[in-house]
């Protein structure tokens, strides 16, 4: 694996092993070594930035939840769900190295008819597309910051 790229989201304290010739990364929400791909360290970036920058509770991630779309298993990147369990983001994550075509909003979009989270992220962790969708009318509108945790559960929580 060539060397890891340098990201546009705040470091964090990574914990990397090599073993068989290949190397792992922790993941602190599924808390074992996961391989450690162009993917998975834009991944991992992204759930330290939500956790440490965004207030976004580790309780909350589902990390690579399978989706059934059209008979085919797909698996969802990031979900994070409110308190009472409903999504309330969704992050589709590619390696450094990918552009974030209409082919990956388009997959975000498949994955979002099923999970139905308001926000949406499309990361390739140099870059980062925000989009909140209202599914009364299927309008999506771009969002210039990432929202905390608080913002998008809001008129959810319990106050």
């Amino acid at each position: 694996m060539a060397a890891l790229p340098n990201l546009s989201l705040p470091a964090f304290e990574h914990k990397i092993r090599k073993a068989n010739g290949k190397l792992y990364i922790f993941d602190i929400l599924r808390r074992k070594y996961v391989t450690l791909t162009p993917e998975e360290w834009v991944r991992q970036h992204f759930i330290h930035y939500l956790i440490s920058h965004k207030g976004f509770p580790k309780g909350l991630f589902r990390i690579e939840k399978v989706l059934h779309y059209h008979r085919l298993s797909k698996r969802a990147d990031i979900i994070v769900c409110g308190r009472n369990g409903e999504p309330v983001l969704l992050v589709e994550c590619k390696a450094a190295n990918q552009q974030l075509s209409q082919e990956v909003f388009n997959q975000a979009a498949t994955y979002n008819k099923e999970i139905r989270a308001y926000t949406t992220i499309i990361t390739n962790g140099l870059r980062h597309f925000c989009y909140q969708t209202d599914f009364s009318t299927h309008e999506i509108s771009f969002v210039q910051n990432i929202p905390s945790y608080k913002e998008l559960t809001a008129d959810s929580e319990p106050k």
